[in-house]
């Protein structure tokens, strides 16, 4: 089994990747989207959102980080595709799965489901440009609006050569909202021969294990599940029970240090009240912390609180 670690833009940066992958259980990464619209971007913006770049396109624990591009012209994506490789990506990933309105608005993302061809003309341009040995992977919805294509676009994708693609099992519309439709992926997997990786509404082992029986598929991307349980992709794999709170407020401390110090350190306060939304999820300390935390706007404020919660 291979559990992947999902982009989720503005959330899953270079320092996240690096907390979650120390925690274990991930196989693999994608990072945010590189947007390309009708340049060769410059070296430092791949840089910039894939920081791993200079260790390998390894994360510091070792797991591999795959650039993800977005676009609409076949003939750009494939030259940034060339770049992302040059620089050291262990692979190219394509997304065709973005909900975001800003981003289907220039007519990248989720809105390249309505037109096959495209989607088929840019993976064979891709595909073409980097070594047969560079993996490129593909991400999609189940369709925009509604799923009479989700077959079709799967099957344009394989033919023009994808080494791998990652289903999120519901269509742009249906957003993040349950259910997942994980029994589609199973529909896809008929007509496909490529690895298929299920994506959506992952919260749990139990849910993991409910996901791999409908959608006949081996291997997990999760997002949101692992920034609400960090240790996710190791308690689907069997290797532990979900992390306590202690634990985890440890490791918020932990993730505070890099964040601070970090780049980003400006962000950091909504950065982590960001974060707590997402533990609420599974953790009713995470409100308590949320609601001690809300008005403060001092990093050091902030950890102070964290460093009680840890202790207690």
């Amino acid at each position: 089994m291979k559990v992947m670690l999902a982009p989720m833009e503005g959330v899953v940066d270079h320092l996240m990747r690096d907390m979650l992958t120390r925690v274990g259980g991930f196989d693999q990464c994608v990072t945010e989207f590189v947007r390309v619209v009708d340049q060769k971007l410059p070296k430092k913006t791949f840089y910039r959102l894939c920081p791993e770049l200079h260790n390998g396109g390894k994360t510091p624990s070792g797991v591999p980080v795959r650039v993800q591009l977005l676009g609409q012209h076949p003939k750009w994506l494939a030259e940034n595709a060339q770049t992302a490789v040059e620089l050291g990506s262990p692979g190219v990933d394509l997304n065709f799965g973005c909900p975001a309105k800003t981003v289907n608005k220039s007519k990248g993302g989720a809105v390249l489901l309505k037109e096959t061809q495209t989607l088929y003309d840019i993976v064979k341009a891709v595909r073409d440009a980097v070594p047969a040995e560079i993996p490129v992977s593909a991400k999609i919805r189940l369709g925009f609006e509604d799923k009479s294509l989700a077959v079709e676009n799967a099957v344009a994708i394989t033919e023009a050569g994808a080494s791998e693609l990652v289903v999120h099992a519901r269509t742009k519309t249906e957003g993040y909202k349950p259910p997942a439709y994980w029994d589609w992926i199973a529909k896809i997997k008929q007509h496909t021969n490529i690895p298929l990786v299920a994506n959506g509404e992952i919260w749990s082992a139990e849910d993991a294990q409910r996901c791999q029986e409908q959608s006949e598929c081996t291997n997990l991307m999760v997002g949101r599940g692992a920034l609400a349980m960090p240790n996710l992709a190791l308690c689907i794999k069997g290797r532990q029970a979900p992390m306590p709170w202690p634990e985890l407020a440890a490791l918020l401390i932990q993730y505070s240090g890099y964040e601070i110090f970090g780049d980003k350190g400006r962000y950091y306060p909504n950065r982590i009240k960001q974060w707590c939304g997402y533990l609420k999820r599974q953790y009713p300390e995470a409100e308590l912390l949320f609601n001690d935390i809300r008005r403060l706007t001092n990093s050091q404020d902030i950890v102070e609180v964290l460093a009680r919660q840890a202790d207690s």
